[in-house]
């Protein structure tokens, strides 16, 4: 099997998988990154939400040989030094339920507030109806990213 180096969150990181691996396995399996979760498996729940050099991926379809030598940055990297303000806004709002997929939801706005960073209801809504909520906690994560913000709507 060959060796894949990247970056996550701000550590190089070798690891010796086959090229086909999900990148969510490689997280989690091999490196023991756990926040972000198995959802669907087809990239269309959000569960499984990073950054790669910046932008929201899946993480459940993108194979490790499309991610050598790039930026990843998971749930557990978000803050530099403590919590994240989104992560801060989470606990604040309680937004989770069941929480499963919370870290998805807080990477997909993350990703917004650096496209948008004083988003609209509509903005928000529009932007993060790609991930979903089996608890609807949607009223809260609105709340939430408003807080991350220093606004309430």
């Amino acid at each position: 099997m060959p060796n894949y180096t990247l970056t996550v969150n701000s550590v190089e990181r070798t690891v010796q998988v086959s090229a086909e691996t999900p990148l969510l396995w490689v997280l989690r399996d091999n490196l023991q990154l756990t926040g972000t979760k198995y959802g669907c498996g087809a990239g269309l729940c959000g569960a499984c939400s990073i950054h790669v050099d910046g932008v929201l991926t899946r993480s459940c379809t993108l194979p490790i040989s499309r991610v050598a030598g790039k930026h990843v940055r998971t749930i557990e990297g978000l803050g530099t030094s403590g919590l994240h303000p989104l992560q801060e806004a989470w606990i604040a709002e309680d937004v989770p339920q069941c929480g499963y997929c919370q870290s998805g939801q807080i990477m997909a706005a993350a990703a917004l507030l650096a496209k948008t960073p004083n988003p609209s209801d509509e903005e928000i809504q529009n932007f993060m109806s790609a991930n979903i909520c089996r608890c609807g906690t949607y009223e809260r994560i609105r709340r939430a990213i408003h807080r991350a913000v220093g606004g309430s709507r």
